[in-house]
């Protein structure tokens, strides 16, 4: 038998224990679509919460609003998505079938082309390499881009308007920003977080849930004075960082202290945020040498960008290193096209000085950091899997399991998981104690509280703990601070 891929064993394990399932899968699902079922949703929420707290607990002039999906065509056409949210694609000729062109001549040729590269270019490396459909060997047509954005009208046809449901939830702080501004005491820096839903036509979805067609963003748009770029809150200037620097790529992967990169001229406005960045992940136990900070060159940014780092996590599954969330420095250039595009004044005045705010953003793809903590949690020794999840954001924190339902375990278990309930507890007594340890370990539950015939004695119970599967015994009225 051939052994599964960890891909394999990942996806599996994902459907069979409720943490995501194709949508409308009854129906034959829908490709780039997927729902989250009652274990993954919890999962789920316990990142975008930790994220929230985190972020949000940053500064006490940070605020989260939640905005709406759906907005008008002008401010795509402002943010210029409109006219640039595209990517290159090549269509078979014979059974129709549509590529990405970039992805494709990685995958096929192994040369890596960026989305933004000239189009011809596409066509000569298709026409050198004989690159063909990869469903049916057919040939392929002249490359040509595709705009990403789902549009629709709103309102009755004879008043309707045309709308989008937002490809990214960046734009919306912008447009919300002078009036968080003027409500928040008109002090900056000002952050504006957004967690929500965006919606991209992804041309050919692939990797299970990592590049979805519907997916989640946790975002947060700090906008600041540029005359502050040499302040930031007090930290470990030694703090060291790993990063790729676009100027220095033949060193790879290195590890540089906050201070030098201050010093090679990075803003220490900016440093400190990457700092911040890297302890979130260090804070869910991600080991650094899975985590990096690949900087952008001039050719591949975006034109606006001042700085732009993509945060990379190493996937074992796809044995890469994949962006997971996005770190840029945006200068003034949303705010400016909004205010042009609305004829409505974004600037502030601070001390007698107009000026408009420049913008760092701090950008997370909760799907993919789902994602990611789950290829990097999971483990398997000696015929058991688990995953090694951090407590804070375990869909839960305990089971408890009688450890049979006869003999009033079940009714002492109900018992204890009443007073304990408040823990991000669940109950579970279906089936033998073992098969009840493996459910829980696979969803990364930390601990099992078990009540044996022990208990009915002493009122003492069993702590199982995940990883190491060991167990202690402790008195019930002692869970609650043992657990905490």
């Amino acid at each position: 038998m051939v052994e599964k891929t960890i891909y394999e064993k990942i996806t599996e394990l994902s459907l069979r224990r409720g943490i995501l399932y194709p949508t409308a899968e009854i129906y034959g699902a829908l490709s780039g679509f997927y729902d989250y079922g009652s274990v993954g949703t919890r999962f789920k929420r316990n990142f975008e919460n930790y994220w929230r707290n985190y972020f949000l607990g940053l500064s006490n002039n940070f605020f989260e609003i939640e905005p709406s999906e759906v907005t008008p065509k002008k401010v795509w056409e402002a943010s210029g998505h409109l006219e640039h949210f595209e990517d290159p694609v090549v269509k078979c000729k014979k059974c129709g079938a549509t590529e990405r062109a970039d992805e494709l001549i990685k995958t096929v040729v192994g040369i890596e082309l960026d989305e933004k590269t000239d189009l011809k270019k596409f066509d000569e490396v298709i026409k050198e390499n004989g690159v063909k459909c990869p469903k049916c060997g057919g040939e392929l047509s002249e490359a040509s881009v595709l705009n990403l954005m789902f549009g629709f009208k709103a309102g009755l046809l004879d008043n309707s308007v045309d709308v989008f449901l937002r490809p990214e939830t960046a734009q919306m702080p912008y447009l919300n920003f002078k009036k968080e501004y003027l409500l928040n005491r008109e002090k900056l820096p000002l952050g504006l977080a957004v967690v929500g839903k965006a919606f991209r036509n992804e041309i050919s979805p692939r990797r299970f849930f990592f590049r979805m067609r519907e997916f989640s963003q946790a975002e947060l748009q700090i906008f600041f004075n540029p005359k502050n770029l040499g302040e930031s809150e007090d930290f470990d200037l030694s703090k060291k960082l790993r990063v790729v620097l676009a100027k220095e790529r033949s060193k790879r992967e290195q590890f540089v202290t906050a201070e030098e990169l201050i010093s090679k001229g990075y803003p220490k406005f900016c440093v400190y945020y990457m700092v911040k960045v890297q302890e979130f992940y260090e804070s869910l136990n991600v080991p650094l040498n899975k985590l990096r900070f690949y900087e952008k060159n001039e050719q591949e940014k975006a034109f606006y960008n001042k700085l732009h780092f993509d945060v990379e996590l190493w996937f074992s599954m796809f044995d890469s290193y994949l962006e997971v969330a996005g770190f840029h420095y945006r200068g003034n250039h949303d705010l400016s096209r909004h205010q042009e595009f609305s004829k409505t004044k974004l600037e502030v005045n601070v001390g007698g000085e107009k000026f408009i705010p420049h913008v760092l953003e701090l950008s997370f793809g909760v799907d993919r950091n789902v994602f990611a903590l789950i290829d990097l949690g999971y483990k398997e020794a000696d015929g058991r899997v688990w995953l090694d999840l951090p407590e804070k954001i375990s869909p839960w924190l305990l089971g408890v399991f009688p450890l049979m339902k006869k003999s009033g375990l079940k009714e002492k278990a109900l018992e204890v998981f009443n007073q304990i309930k408040s823990l991000n507890v669940f109950y579970d007594d279906s089936g033998s104690i073992g098969k009840r340890y493996a459910r829980a370990d696979e969803i990364g539950v930390y601990y099992a509280v078990t009540i044996d015939h022990q208990t009915l004695e002493d009122d003492t119970v069993t702590i199982r703990e995940r990883d190491s599967t060991k167990q202690k015994r402790v008195e019930i009225k002692d869970l609650k601070k043992i657990l905490v």
